[in-house]
């Protein structure tokens, strides 16, 4: 049944599920906002206690989870984090399965309704790195063809404790997308666009251009373009690798890449690099909204990361924190134009093509 929206998110399809969501959208909160912060003045003192260097930057993380991980609020937070986030998906995930046929319908019926914006090969092959079940989503963004993108969606509401729900974290994120020097945006590709939602608010900032979101899950694929087509905005979506994405040389005015890198391998890293500056035109530019990376972080904000990879299913995370972006970038020709934090947590990095090269 049709129970309207929640902003621009679908309600869910029924009232408990709704209610299940909501709750573990107050736990998430709980842990971020109120239980966190009691964990990391514990682990501060635990690590002046220890007389771990440079207040446990520094200190081997082996020895700085040793002397935090005993500490109840640690196991505790680490607990909620873990357990809201496994419960999150697998209500509405069961519900949304029970009626799959139903869902297939509706992605049909859009792909047929608006033909020729969503791409992909049926014999394409989606790499082992890809196959995992990212922040405990069960079956990953692949796994289940027909409604992963709708738990993901449902999933991330949780995520952005419902500060997301009308797409304004996203429409952040496309205004931080930089315009090449001489103005002319024409074509614009958003790489590792799960379901679109930066997509579309990159078409709603800049009418007048051509948009692809790229992305290596198909089932998020079609979930965006069902999205699309029911807000009336017209993109196209691509299923494909960011290391290699199949568009022509300087191809695009600019590329947006928000929250990809800390999800990939690292040796992918400079192949990512090298395709955005491969598809960017002269002058084109590269934006990137990721976490923070290339710095010594705090010893509360080192314990969450460790959790992350191990218990969260981020295993990529720490090897992207650790790079350094901006030599990264300007290894494969790029000139940093723009780096500083955004509102959130994240790191907002832009560059630009040289028109030279």
């Amino acid at each position: 049944m049709d129970r309207g929206t929640i902003g621009l998110l679908p309600r869910a399809p029924c009232l408990e599920d709704e209610s299940h969501l909501g709750y573990y959208e107050s736990l998430r909160n709980f842990a971020i906002r109120e239980l966190f912060p009691a964990a990391a003045t514990k682990i501060e003192a635990a690590v002046a206690e220890a007389g771990l260097p440079d207040g446990g930057r520094t200190a081997p993380l082996p020895k700085l989870l040793e002397v935090t991980s005993p500490l109840p609020v640690v196991g505790a937070w680490k607990r909620l984090m873990r357990s809201q986030q496994l419960r999150t998906w697998q209500k509405v995930r069961t519900t949304l399965l029970a009626d799959e046929a139903q869902h297939e319908r509706a992605l049909q019926d859009a792909e047929r309704e608006v033909p020729g914006r969503l791409h992909y090969d049926p014999s394409f092959e989606t790499p082992e790195y890809a196959c995992l079940d990212i922040h405990l989503q069960p079956g990953g963004y692949v796994g289940d063809r027909t409604v992963a993108g709708h738990v993901f969606h449902y999933g991330t509401q949780v995520f952005y404790q419902g500060d997301n729900d009308q797409d304004e974290l996203h429409e952040d994120v496309a205004s931080r997308v930089a315009e090449p020097a001489d103005g002319r945006v024409q074509k614009i590709l958003d790489v590792g666009c799960s379901i679109g939602q930066a997509t579309t608010a990159l078409k709603t900032r800049f009418p007048q251009a051509q948009v692809w979101g790229l992305d290596v899950a198909l089932p998020l694929l079609r979930y965006a373009h069902l999205r699309a087509v029911n807000l009336g905005i017209d993109v196209h979506f691509k299923q494909g690798l960011a290391e290699d994405t199949g568009f022509e040389d300087g191809e695009f005015d600019s590329v947006l890449a928000y929250i990809l890198f800390h999800e990939v391998p690292e040796h992918l890293f400079a192949q990512i690099v090298a395709e955005a500056f491969r598809v960017l035109r002269p002058g084109g530019t590269f934006t990137i909204v990721d976490a923070p990376n290339g710095r010594a972080f705090p010893a509360p904000n080192r314990v969450w990361l460790d959790f992350d990879a191990n218990h969260n299913c981020e295993p990529y995370s720490p090897a992207f924190v650790a790079t350094d972006l901006t030599a990264l970038l300007e290894s494969q020709g790029f000139r940093i134009t723009h780096s500083g934090p955004t509102p959130t947590f994240l790191w907002c990095t832009q560059c630009e093509k040289p028109v030279a090269a």
